[in-house]
């Protein structure tokens, strides 16, 4: 047999490159029982069947009441309630029905003789309920694609009302330790021979990865036995490591096996140690030869094999690392406790911004979208929104570091974005999302805010916040805004007229959102007076919350999006169209981040995916108008 001689000497990323770029793998998945999905990766996004809590649930112990019994009540003129006439005694996670539509927390109750109960004050309607879908919504993505399922996410997913899921399905990984020396057995050491100990090492990080290994004992230096065993190797796995064999020794047989069994790509890495390194192709598998000494057989296993096993699958190992961040709301806190706020992550520039999730307590939501959790100590009422907090991480800092981050309106295509990309988003209105970028928070701001004046969406606000700078739009989707009713429109609405009979309960967006604008608008149009409307001061964050709450017959209406609408079944009257585009400072846009985000929205998979939606239009999405 011929002495072997290198005929690459290239680095570790070209050769990458170059060796993936000859590969053809083929992703496959498998469904599973979703109680057996931990430590898989999702082959695709989850979405809820179902909403959780799925009832309006007591969030206190205390007594359910009907709000409009108790608006008189205060300490100087309390008022007296009986049991089972005006109210009920509930425990936390009691079944709120109507007519009870609010809580009174025991503290808050004194008890009379005769089965009588005294407040001191009034309840508002849903005070400490947690509502229908206030945890999960129906129809949301739970978790996205190729993300690795934890106990939590399970939890989650079962809240979803999700029995079976999609997995990307775990390669087989082969391993050939090869060499005369090589045994298996302690009791067979003696001079001259070697412990095989790299394919145990190689077994164990292949299956904390969550591939299959199937190791072979040791095949002696012979060229027909080790042809032998490569052939075994291929049928039976996905990919194929031999470990040894790979230099230019008279014994080192591999280059010329995969030259005759298949295809060399790759031998010679400009790497020491793990110069050999062989990369090919046999029967369209990978083969990959590891140098036989331990550090470089690690080194190359970790730079060429883990990537391998990631790429059938994704994954992405998480470190628990304390960072400093700055926090881009403000959080009032407990004084006498430590409190832990989930929060997503993302650099803008060269600050870390911690974004903060639900701090409900059932919320399990939260924990599935967190990137860590911020630590808020003892002795202090909160924090500011750019002060500085410690925050734990659930996953690395190399993820968090390519992750843009987006603060301003919500729409359904903020989860296909959060699929396609790495994408953090929070949900706090247009104004507010106008207010973060302009405190440097993120990278977009999420808008779409009508000029009363002109009716033209966006460019007249950003005008009157950034006077100074050099502001850019990129152009998201024409929308279509209007009433969410129930099926079949049973209370016959038709218009804004319609929301001041007093058979009609609304539901409101909150303060500072582009759709609450909208509503005020409309309003003044009309000569509609905000406490004709049953309903103006309930607040939902979002237009799935909006919808999961006239779907529950907790309302009878409220302005939301059509796609909300159609993902729950329900009727849609559309007011109008509007402009739902993306805020950026204009230095930002060369900006990889940025960049990748405009060509997503470009992308033939992103206008498919939100033309499924329904009530879209995305003629100009991508484009930018700049604004001076």
């Amino acid at each position: 047999m011929k002495r072997n001689t290198y005929i690459d000497n290239i680095a570790v990323e070209e050769a990458k490159i170059k060796y993936y770029k000859k590969l053809n793998i083929k992703f496959e998945c498998e469904e599973i029982d979703v109680v057996d999905s931990v430590d898989r990766v999702t082959y695709e996004p989850i979405y809820a069947k179902y909403s959780s809590p799925n009832y309006n649930a007591a969030a206190m112990d205390g007594i359910a009441v009907k709000s409009g019994d108790t608006i008189e009540a205060t300490e100087i003129s309390p008022i007296v309630l009986e049991e089972n006439k005006d109210f009920l005694y509930i425990n936390t996670g009691n079944i709120i029905k109507e007519p009870y539509d609010s809580v009174i927390m025991i503290e808050d109750v004194i008890e009379l003789k005769d089965c009588k109960v005294k407040i001191l004050k009034s309840a508002y309607p849903w005070q400490h309920i947690r509502q229908i879908g206030e945890d999960i919504v129906a129809t949301e993505m739970i978790i996205p694609s190729k993300h690795k399922i934890r106990p939590l996410d399970l939890g989650a997913l079962l809240s979803g009302g999700i029995e079976k899921i999609k997995v990307y399905k775990k390669p087989k990984v082969g391993i050939i330790p090869t060499g005369t020396e090589i045994i298996e057995n302690i009791t067979d050491l003696k001079e001259g021979k070697i412990i095989d100990s790299n394919s145990r090492v190689f077994k164990s990080e292949i299956e904390k990865l969550g591939a299959i290994p199937n190791r072979y004992s040791p095949v002696k230096d012979d060229y027909n036995l080790l042809k032998k065993a490569v052939l075994k190797g291929i049928e039976e796995n996905d990919i194929l490591l031999i470990n040894a064999g790979s230099s230019a020794g008279s014994k080192d047989y591999t280059v010329n096996l995969i030259e005759e069994l298949g295809q060399l790509i790759v031998h010679g890495i400009a790497m020491k140690p793990g110069k050999p390194t062989i990369l090919g192709i046999i029967n369209k598998k990978p083969v990959i030869g590891i140098p036989g000494y331990p550090v470089s057989s690690y080194l190359v296993f970790d730079k060429f094999v883990k990537p391998l096993i990631k790429y059938f699958f994704g994954e992405y190992e998480v470190k628990r690392d304390i960072i400093s961040a700055k926090i881009s709301k403000r959080i009032v806190s407990s004084f006498k406790n430590e409190e832990l706020v989930r929060v997503t992550l993302g650099f803008v520039g060269d600050k870390l911004i911690a974004t903060p999730l639900s701090s409900n307590a059932g919320a399990t939501m939260s924990l599935v979208k967190a990137d860590g959790v911020a630590i808020i100590p003892r002795n202090i009422e909160g924090v500011e929104a750019g002060d500085e907090i410690e925050v734990e991480l659930y996953k690395p800092l190399n993820r968090i570091e390519n992750t843009m981050v987006s603060i301003g309106s919500h729409d359904l295509i903020m989860d296909i974005l959060g699929d396609m990309i790495r994408l953090t988003s929070g949900h706090v209105g247009s104004m507010g999302g106008i207010l973060s970028i302009k405190r440097g928070e993120c990278h977009i701001s999420p808008i779409h805010l009508l000029d009363e004046n002109t009716g033209e969406y966006n460019i007249s606000y950003v005008k009157k916040y950034f006077k100074d700078e050099k502001m850019a739009l990129i152009k998201g989707v024409k929308r279509e805004q209007g009433f969410i009713v129930q099926k079949g429109n049973p209370k016959n609405i038709k218009d804004f007229n319609d929301l001041k009979r007093k058979d009609i309960s609304y539901i409101n967006r909150q303060r500072g959102a582009g759709t609450r604008v909208l509503f005020d608008y409309n309003l003044k149009l009309n000569n509609i007076k905000p406490e004709d409307i049953k309903g103006y001061k309930r607040e939902l964050n979002t237009h799935m919350a909006v919808a999961t709450g006239i779907k529950t017959g907790g309302a009878d209406v409220g302005i939301g999006i059509y796609s909300a609408a159609k993902a729950l079944e329900l009727d849609f009257i559309k007011v109008t169209d509007e402009d739902y585009d993306f805020l950026v400072r204009e230095k930002d846009l060369e900006n990889v981040i940025i960049k990748k985000f405009i060509d997503t929205l470009k992308s033939e998979e992103f206008k498919q995916r939100v033309e499924n939606l329904g009530g879209y239009s995305l003629e100009n999405s991508g484009e930018l108008v700049m604004i001076d």
